[in-house]
């Protein structure tokens, strides 16, 4: 097949594979700046796309180009050097006309392929993937923000991100015009505009990434994204919806703790057990069993409303209106 058995194929299969991941990358900073302009919009983004069949789809595809382009990339380099054999260790000064990121695309593709592990660990592993899975969270994995706050609140989040965002400007600045050039745009009026248009592109694109963790790192360690009112709201939602009482009704200070709903267990449990007793006490096993789900339920979320309760003191008010005055 042309694709594999040219050098031109691969080099093509590698262009059209780096425009898609191009555009994934713009799509992520637009998402990141929805996370910052307005966080609780982000949440609902994030709910949208979840483990929903076309999300699944796209992450699937997704992944697919990732590899794709990963396997181009490494047999693209060992063909180049087995071509070149001992004559690549000749040359001691390379040509000026050579670009630095062109000479280390592979070295630049692992360390981006490292800060990728490190991204999804922080935030596709603990929020799609345990909606796959159905594993037990603190967190809700679709509240987006919380996972912004637990991973920017260390030091180390932000200086892996930038390193990564570093190595990203080098590989994009350089795959962005030479994709082209694959696609057969060689020609010397539009070569040197598209390495314009190459590099002004991939420095916003970055830049804005770069600005995106500094908002984030400050907003984390300053418990932003568990202390605002309008997220707390969004949060509340969550859990009333989780144990399925109005979220209008639902106090989290009210709320009873591990131990009082496990006592209430094993009473639920002996009622079951003695049904003597359970007829003289005025319940029938219907009404004990809903009061044994509910309780199941109320332990599930128990984690993440101490979570909250944690931050509950320095949480910022909502704006409330001011009152009219009236005269008596």
């Amino acid at each position: 097949m042309w694709l594999t058995s040219s050098s031109i194929g691969r080099k093509l299969v590698m262009a059209v594979t780096g425009a898609c991941l191009v555009l994934f990358v713009t799509f992520h900073c637009l998402m990141n700046a929805v996370a910052i302009a307005c966080p609780a919009a982000y949440n609902v983004i994030c709910e949208f796309l979840g483990a929903n069949w076309y999300a699944l789809a796209a992450s699937a595809g997704l992944a697919l180009l990732f590899v794709i382009h990963i396997f181009y990339a490494v047999w693209l380099t060992l063909q180049n050097r087995k071509a070149r054999g001992a004559d690549r260790y000749a040359v001691s000064v390379k040509p000026a006309t050579v670009e630095w990121s062109s000479q280390n695309m592979l070295v630049l593709g692992i360390v981006i392929l490292a800060f990728l592990v490190v991204h999804m660990v922080q935030f596709w592993a603990k929020m799609q993937l345990v909606e796959m899975t159905g594993a037990e969270s603190t967190l809700p994995p679709a509240m987006g923000t919380l996972f912004i706050q637990e991973a920017f609140s260390h030091i180390y989040t932000p200086i892996i991100y930038i390193i990564g965002f570093a190595a990203l400007w080098f590989h994009m600045n350089h795959g962005f015009w030479s994709m082209f050039q694959s696609a057969g745009w060689t020609n010397n009026t539009w070569l040197p505009r598209l390495r314009k248009i190459s590099c002004w592109y991939t420095t916003i694109v970055i830049a804005l990434f770069v600005a995106q963790a500094v908002v984030f790192t400050v907003n984390a360690n300053n418990d932003y994204y568990r202390t605002n009112a309008e997220l707390r709201e969004q949060y509340k939602e969550t859990v009333a919806e989780t144990i399925g009482v109005p979220a209008g009704q639902l106090d989290f200070d009210a709320m009873p703790s591990k131990a009082e709903l496990t006592d209430l267990q094993t009473q639920i449990r002996a009622l079951l057990a003695d049904p003597v007793q359970m007829q003289s006490a005025g319940y029938t096993p219907q009404s004990l069993n809903y009061q044994l789900a509910m309780s199941e339920k109320w332990l599930k979320v128990l984690p993440f409303v101490e979570y909250l309760k944690v931050a509950e003191k320095d949480a910022v008010p909502a704006v409330q209106p001011e009152a009219e005055n009236v005269e008596p």
